[in-house]
């Protein structure tokens, strides 16, 4: 089968930054995709990416389907043909519908006796008859919240489309798409090179492009050349380093195909302003790098990415100088004008302020985080005074004019107006560390006042909108109660903090009047604990092991990562497996019997096979043993002990029939397993993990 390069790439007008990568990705995924199901063998794949295109590369695309045999059955033997051995009215119509004869037909033997079947291969389908659908279909699944049309056409895309280029080998693939006839030329740069250029093969695609068009069509390379690109220019002209926020990186490259570093220059006195103001104002509006020197001190500094190499580059830098003067007058005249007013002077100002219809105000929200977070900090111990304080300014920064005006600094800016007020280290540090994590793998909270107000902030929302009957539903989230839950877990966990959920839970319920829903602390744990299966999942621990724990319900954030990690421990021991076998097999035995009606009292005197006995015996050495491990939480060892029940619960299941004739023998007997099975649930229902087969 013959094998040729394919390319498509679609010209438009300037898509948006932000979605160029993603759409870029879709738009490949989407042809990639159709060509897996029509069955068409290709090789590498490659994407290409601009402001003003998205192209397509496969690498070796075969020049048709394979052919498929076909097999299709018709009548049974029986009643295909009369007694005379004439084809009957079900074979004629039968092969009629194929458009063949009887005795075209083969003979199917099966266990439900003979077939006649319809035999034939079906010939694949040229690629350059499928791709024009493959690649419409791509484009029309694109995720594009809003659509938009131009001009008379008819057409809809997320901005208008004006060239399309697609080629399988050297030939032009003709059939239109979105009203535009397919062709073998491009558009070079819109400044630099605004005529049509020929792509003689998909292979010359981005060398005809970069040589001939300035423009950079690979997207990762682009985007890399930024990168080293400012890099060089911050190092060379002021010996500093350019701090490159990742996401501004890829906006940077979706706004450019031929990129320039420049590099400009402020004012001084914008340094006595938060840094985190003037990045937030130079990324957010002008999508520019700041720089900092060796000790990480911002310098007066940025560097602009143009898309157009300039005769004139002064001109370009002075331009974007002008531009970035007013914005960072304006962040230093909202802080000079916020610090004029103290945090305490602006908690009246939250009242307002809607969280939640029926909630209630920030204010409202505030006087119960206070109350909560008070007795969260005193269950861990923290400074209860402190971290109510903390908790009564804590949204006040959201009233400033700095957070109004750049809403990504709430809390930042919270942090430094409360250090400027003469707060209390922890209560300004809580002002920031409230909020984290703030996303997947983020830092979390340092210190004990921190932790107390952030977990009680997230508590507070989800009892509060549980208890209005408002949980989260598939995928509407609009409080993100989904990540304040694994917020308040990793926090819990990994500051080693001994609370409980249920309890922190009824604590806030206390603070609420009007809730509807009924026991809405208890709904709250469940949601939450729920929560650690994804937890789990991201730290490579099977969906069995969270079961086999959260059939127990601890309540402890971290007593229940205590025992999953002692499952998860015991899971690779090689008596594992025959163990949660025998505890599934009591389990059964023992709902049979009447579930936790069976005591586990085991009457020594009542024992009478050699097995039974030595169970009987090791149960109680084990008891011994690790009641006071499980008393310390060391969840680990005590299961590493009770592995050493393997072969006594082997014997016993090999060697004793449970179900004795005699009630007394049977009961003890129950009793004794059911003896075995408590001591493993005092961890968690192992039976749940998989069983040796």
């Amino acid at each position: 089968m013959a094998k040729q390069d394919f390319l498509v790439e679609l010209g438009v007008e300037e898509l948006p930054s932000k979605s160029l990568k993603p759409l870029s990705d879709a738009f490949t995924q989407g042809i990639t995709q159709g060509l897996e199901a029509a069955g068409i063998e290709f090789g590498k794949v490659e994407a290409f990416a601009t402001p003003r295109r998205m192209a397509v590369r496969i690498r070796d695309l075969a020049d048709a389907q394979p052919d498929k045999p076909v097999e299709k059955r018709g009548p049974a033997v029986k009643a295909a043909f009369d007694d005379s051995g004439n084809p009957t009215r079900a074979l004629t119509g039968f092969a009629t519908s194929l458009g063949v004869t009887p005795d075209q037909l083969d003979t199917l033997e099966t266990d439900k006796g003979a077939w006649l079947v319809y035999r034939t291969v079906e010939k694949g389908k040229p690629t350059v008859d499928l791709m024009s659908g493959l690649v419409e279909q791509s484009l029309s699944s694109l995720p594009i919240p809003k659509r938009m049309r131009w001009g008379a056409h008819r057409t809809e895309f997320v901005r208008p489309v004006h060239w399309l280029v697609m080629l399988y080998g050297n030939k032009i693939i003709d059939t239109p798409i979105m009203e535009l006839a397919p062709g073998n030329k491009t558009l070079g740069h819109r400044f630099h090179c605004p005529k049509a250029l020929i792509i003689p093969t998909p292979a010359d695609y981005e060398v005809v492009l970069e040589q001939e068009g300035y423009v950079i069509a690979d997207f990762a390379k682009r985007r890399e050349m930024i990168r080293a690109g400012v890099s060089a220019l911050a190092e060379a002209e002021a010996g500093g380093k350019v701090v490159i926020n990742e996401d501004l990186l890829d906006e940077v490259t979706g706004l450019n195909e031929w990129p320039v570093p420049l590099m400009g220059r402020f004012d001084k006195r914008f340094l006595e302003v938060p840094a985190e103001a003037l990045i937030s104002s130079m990324e957010e509006h002008q999508k520019y790098f700041h720089v900092v020197d060796a000790n990480g001190h911002m310098l007066p500094l940025f560097i602009t990415v143009a898309n157009i190499e300039s005769k004139d580059p002064s001109q370009v830098v002075s331009g974007n100088e002008k531009v970035i003067r007013p914005r960072l007058a304006d962040a230093a005249f909202f802080y000079e004008n916020d610090r004029k007013i103290r945090l305490e002077d602006r908690v009246e100002r939250l009242k307002p302020i809607v969280f939640q219809e029926k909630l209630g105000s920030i204010y409202d929200k505030s006087v119960r985080v206070a109350a909560l977070a008070s007795k969260i900090a005193a269950a861990i111990g923290s400074d209860p005074a402190l971290v109510e304080r903390a908790a009564m300014l804590a949204k006040t920064d959201l009233v400033t004019e700095m957070v109004l005006e750049f809403s990504d600094l709430q809390g930042i800016m919270g942090q430094y107006y409360a250090a400027d007020d003469g707060e209390p280290a922890d209560v300004a540090k809580a002002m920031n560390e409230q909020y984290m994590p703030r996303f997947a793998k983020d830092s979390l909270p340092t210190t004990l006042t921190s932790c107390a107000l952030a977990i009680a902030d997230r508590l507070d929302s989800l009892v509060g909108l549980f208890g209005i009957g408002q949980p989260p539903s598939g995928t509407r989230d609009p409080f993100a109660l989904r990540r304040a839950s694994l917020g308040v877990l990793r926090i819990i966990i990994e500051r080693e903090l001994p609370l409980d959920l249920q309890t922190c839970c009824e604590w806030a319920e206390e603070n609420f009047t009007g809730l509807t829903e009924e026991n809405t602390a208890a709904s709250v744990v469940d949601y939450m604990l729920d929560r650690f299966r994804a937890y789990y999942e991201e730290r490579g621990i099977s969906a069995e092991v969270f079961l086999a724990v959260h059939a127990r319900r601890p309540t402890r954030p971290l007593d229940f990562d205590r025992r999953v990690k002692a499952v998860e421990a015991f899971r690779q021991l090689p008596e594992a497996q025959a163990l949660a076998g025998a505890n599934k097999r009591v389990s059964n035995i023992l709902s049979k019997q009447g579930g936790e009606c069976v005591g586990e009292t085991v009457n020594d005197s009542l024992l009478q096979d050699a097995a039974e006995k030595t169970l009987a015996e090791q149960l109680n050495q084990q008891a011994e043993k690790v009641l006071p491990l499980f008393e310390q939480g060391d969840y680990a060892s005590a299961l590493q002990s009770l592995a050493s029940l393997h072969d006594p619960v082997d014997d016993f299941f090999s060697e004793v029939m449970v179900m004795a004739d005699d009630e007394a023998v049977r009961d003890n007997r129950l009793a004794l397993l059911n003896r075995l099975h408590n001591l493993f649930l005092r961890v968690a229902d192992i039976s749940l993990l998989p069983a040796a087969g």
